[in-house]
């Protein structure tokens, strides 16, 4: 029964995914935990280099998706950073991350994995440098971020994890969920080596073909990785996919918009420009250098032993576990009065839970407001407080990088 098989697919996608991406999430919330805070915001103001090396070695073990990254890079843009050095870590940042490299090398092989690693660093550097070079530099150098760095957090573990499912996961489970239903769908149906006899996905013409597709669409770095693998099992050059997991994660229509309102459009075209690029030639380079030394895909990749099992279960059940306090999100900002005064915002632009964080933490920055309740399905928000200033709050959003108007109540 085709049902059948497609189940069994969509179980090994699991099995294989489940225990890297867990551990990602860990190494992820220790990072969070035990590296000082500030370490992010130093060192990121001249318009040079050196700013653009960092900020792309700073961004490249981050696990932010392209829409998580947004509030991030604009947080540094506005606490000191250059304009080079903030493009820069749009740039690698959402390419790659703890996580995506685990789950890269467990589906692809550590030469992929760590060839992606550098690429998403290189093609920062350059897109920095770029910016660098063809920009007008600030008209004062601006000033470092004065955060002291604090001791290592005093909960420890479960402040690591707390991170690790509730923000990091819950910003990637509805692409994680999409990733692996894909992945299980192209599995079933493209037989083996079926895209090695299309022309179309040879060369850079598919390269371009992968471009025009991933560019505007959200593309979640992790999850796209069980795409990618059962492309190439199907016969899709390595190259090529490894365009669509730099170009998907690195562009999408929010970012694109938030990097021409905060940075203007010299700094968009250089951007948009070094991703297109800078991908084909590193996808060209993969096919002609390590072709040879790559692990081919395999239909079964962990097998069925216990800690592969267990991951499965665990992340299935964190997965539906989000999936339920998500609905009863929507739920409540649909259905519970507000406290006091209150309005409904739309907001455009809410991609993912970081998005959904930014919006929530914004909008209750703001003296007048009591309380954000923002539901990502509908992209409505929810404000309560006294004396609100619709003006206000709309400006508030979209200097977070996202468009906002007042909506009327059903």
């Amino acid at each position: 029964m085709w049902f059948e098989i497609y189940i069994r697919a969509l179980w090994q996608v699991m099995l294989d995914l489940s225990p890297s991406l867990l551990l990602g999430l860990l190494i992820a919330g220790l990072m969070r935990v035990y590296l000082p805070k500030g370490l992010v915001h130093r060192g990121l103001n001249r318009s040079d280099m050196r700013s653009a090396a960092r900020a792309s070695l700073i961004g490249v073990p981050l696990p932010l998706c392209s829409c998580g990254v947004i509030p991030t890079a604009l947080g540094l843009r506005k606490e000191g950073a250059s304009k080079g050095a903030t493009t820069a870590f749009m740039i690698s940042t959402p390419q790659t991350g703890v996580d995506s490299l685990l789950v890269s090398a467990s589906f692809l092989g550590w030469p992929f994995a760590l060839f992606k690693l550098v690429a998403a660093f290189v093609t920062g550097l350059i897109g920095g440098a770029l910016v660098n070079r063809f920009t007008e530099p600030d008209e004062e150098e601006r000033q470092e971020s004065g955060e002291t760095c604090d001791a290592p957090g005093a909960k420890g573990i479960k402040d690591a994890l707390s991170y690790s499912l509730f923000e990091l996961l819950a910003a990637i489970d509805l692409w994680i969920l999409a990733g692996v239903i894909a992945a299980a769908l192209i599995t079933t149906v493209v037989p083996t080596d079926y895209l090695t006899s299309q022309t179309w996905t040879q060369g850079i013409g598919g390269m371009l073909l992968v471009l025009a597709v991933s560019i505007p669409l959200y593309v979640c770095t992790t999850g796209s990785v069980p795409i990618a693998a059962s492309l190439i099992a199907a016969g899709m050059p390595v190259g090529t996919a490894l365009v669509f997991l730099m170009a998907g994660p690195a562009t999408n229509v929010a970012t694109l918009g938030a990097v021409y309102r905060a940075l203007g459009l010299r700094v968009l075209v250089i951007y948009l420009g070094t991703v297109i690029l800078m991908g084909i030639l590193l996808g060209l380079g993969f096919d002609s250098l390590l072709t040879g030394v790559q692990r081919p895909v395999e239909p079964h990749i962990h097998g069925t032993d216990w800690i592969a099992t267990g991951s499965a279960v665990l992340l299935s059940g964190l997965l539906v576990y989000l999936l339920v306090l998500r609905l009863e999100a929507r739920i409540q900002v649909r259905q519970t009065p507000a406290q006091g005064a209150g309005l409904m915002l739309k907001v455009e632009g809410m991609s993912c839970q970081h998005c959904v964080s930014s919006v929530k933490k914004t909008l209750e920055s703001e003296d007048t407001v009591i309380e954000a309740t923002p539901d990502l399905s509908s992209g409505l928000v929810r404000v309560s407080g006294d004396h609100l200033d619709v003006t206000a709050l709309v400006l508030a959003v979209e200097k977070a990088g996202f468009r906002a108007s007042e909506a009327r109540e059903a």
